[in-house]
């Protein structure tokens, strides 16, 4: 159902926000995405630009005590908050959660039932209204040190900005009414921007910490799959609004993509990256190879990352964009890379002669590890699926006959998530289901379907705590299940963060915050629940979301397709209404 519009005394909201002097909430949307929301968006400023911006109308307040307007006092200690009501009595505050640091500087009310903190170690956002939410704010992707000494509000525009002061300056938190797709125009923006290389969706390097103007683009190990990932984005861009611009990025995208194959010389051979070595410095990880010209690098070795990226980015271009002279182009290259597989045993074979390292789908070879044993199976039918479809070449589906029928491929990925403590792979979770996503959709048999959807559900579970909105967008498209999780996959949305910037991100330290006595696989420590976007890492989707600790220095940034592809996702299959 859709919710009416908010009005105070019969004023329309978006007229209260503008015009009525005071923050009010904006109308609560669906769990569909629909309406505004409020999104965080910081800027760091000086003592001197702080009082030029706001000439003089916003008041810090310092203190660690505040006069609530119910009589009571707000009190911040060394060891919390204490609620000192009108006739004396205390207790702690707020009563019903820790709070993730108790040494507090700063005590302000932004409005009745939203409570601000300034401690040693950040700034705390209490809602304890009936959203009962809190927001963290320490690192320097939110503040300019982590010790507040001073909190101001401004009213004066529409949402409300809050001033945060520290030793070595100002923090401006804006929280700013948009909608999910005004936020998806600032990342195509920033894609367009400082995100394109040779038609990739690439890496961005910042030569200053956080200074977007110092950005320079570099080959990653993977850019073929961040490619495939926009491109999809593009075309269910395309296919919601028939922008134009959409459907020419997506192009862009799938041709870099296709010059993947074609630049290693190696019919069905794609490789990860390629860079123009006179113009960009060849990256020290990884095999590379000179073209015959010597004009070009290719980085070989590919692995099972780019392939998924590939047959993703191939199907969802070919069913949604390609006009019939690029679907020929497209089926041609797919029976290439296909017959390659085939060709070579279920392996990638590199310039060497030699499988790739992580190149392998073979039956030989499948039930050596357990950890890939599902999800080899799981890639390569989907693969095979997508070969089929494009193609219509027979040896592809007696290929995948024979996986499903003689070797049991379709009963192996009901084992494709294994869940060892510590050795849990973030990044396979991602290629699980950006497999998942084509074979169900073009897988027909009602028998394998089942097995498939088995296997989907019993990974998604897995995955259900991390609230992801890319898994949960996939699962609903595979299972018609439209309505699970869906106001968490919005949250998620709203909570990715405006900026990008891979900042160093600490959460270990919070009181709220279980650590899990097991390690990562990298020997890091991990949580016990997800913290929203806002407040972990920065990421993407292959990413450990259970992270309290990592980032960067601030000199990357990323693209902001993770956002992009379940956004318009959702929107093509009418998860999301505008």
């Amino acid at each position: 159902m859709t919710e009416r519009p908010f009005s105070i005394l019969g004023i329309p909201a978006t007229l209260c926000l503008l015009f009525c002097g005071f923050t009010i909430r904006a109308a609560q949307s669906q769990a569909s995405g629909e309406g505004i929301y409020f999104q965080k968006i910081r800027t760091l400023h000086s003592a001197e630009e702080f009082k030029r911006l706001t000439g003089g109308k916003v008041s810090l307040h310092r203190q660690n005590q505040w006069k609530r307007a119910d009589g009571g006092t707000l009190i911040g200690t060394r060891s919390g908050v204490i609620l000192r009501n009108a006739e004396g009595a205390t207790e702690p505050f707020p009563g019903n959660r820790a709070l993730p640091w108790n040494e507090i500087t700063v005590v302000a009310e932004e409005r009745p039932g939203i409570v601000w903190l300034g401690t040693t170690r950040g700034a705390i956002r209490l809602d304890v209204g009936d959203k009962n939410e809190l927001e963290y704010f320490a690192g320097r992707r939110w503040l300019s040190d982590d010790r507040v000494k001073g909190l101001g509000f401004d009213n004066s525009q529409p949402g409300v900005a809050v001033w945060i002061e520290t030793d070595t300056g100002f923090s401006r938190v804006s929280y700013s009414p948009m909608t999910l797709e005004q936020k998806a125009k600032h990342f195509e923006d920033r894609v367009r921007a400082r995100h394109v290389r040779h038609g990739f969706t690439a890496d961005s390097r910042l030569l200053v910490p956080g200074d977007l103007t110092s950005s320079r683009m570099i080959s990653s190990d993977n850019d073929g799959l961040w490619t495939a990932m926009y491109v999809a984005a593009e075309c269910f861009r395309f296919k919601v609004t028939g922008d134009s611009a959409a459907r020419d990025f997506a192009r862009q995208g799938i041709q870099a993509m296709m010059r993947l194959e074609s630049i290693t010389g190696i019919r069905g051979f794609p490789a990860r990256s390629f860079i123009k070595p006179d113009t960009e410095a060849q990256p020290k990880d990884g095999e590379w190879h000179a073209t015959a010209d010597g004009a070009w690098k290719w980085k070989g070795d590919t692995s099972s990352d780019e392939i998924v990226g590939h047959y993703l980015g191939y199907a969802v271009y070919y069913d949604l964009v390609a006009d019939e002279a690029e679907k020929k182009e497209i089926s041609a290259l797919v029976d290439r890379i296909t017959t390659h597989i085939l060709d070579h045993g279920y392996h990638l074979f590199d310039l060497d002669g030699k499988p790739t390292r992580w190149g392998w789908w073979a039956p030989d070879e499948i039930w050596t590890d357990p950890d890939e044993t599902g999800l080899r199976a799981l890639h390569i039918l989907s693969h095979l699926k997508v070969a089929e479809h494009i193609t219509n070449n027979p040896r592809y589906t007696a290929a995948y006959d024979e996986l499903v029928t003689r070797h049991r491929y379709a009963q192996l990925t009901r084992n494709q998530k294994i869940n060892i403590p510590g050795r849990i792979n973030h990044s396979d979770d991602e290629l699980a289901f950006l497999s998942y996503y084509p074979l169900l959709r073009y897988e027909t048999d009602a028998g394998l379907r089942a097995l498939y959807t088995e296997s989907l559900e019993r990974s998604w579970q897995c995955e259900r705590a991390e609230r992801n909105p890319l898994w949960n967008y996939i699962y609903a498209a595979g299972t018609g299940d439209r309505n699970r999780d869906a106001a968490e996959s919005v949250r998620t949305l709203r909570r990715i963060p405006w900026d990008l910037v891979s900042w160093p991100v600490m959460n270990s330290h919070r009181l709220d915050v279980t650590l899990d006595p097991v390690a990562d696989r990298f020997k890091q420590k991990q949580s016990l629940l997800v913290l929203p976007p806002d407040e972990r890492p920065q990421m993407k989707w292959n990413g450990n979301p259970y992270a309290p600790d990592g980032g960067g220095s601030g000199k990357s940034e990323d693209d902001g397709a993770f956002f992009l592809l379940p956004y318009w996702m959702g929107r093509y299959h009418g998860f999301i209404r505008n």
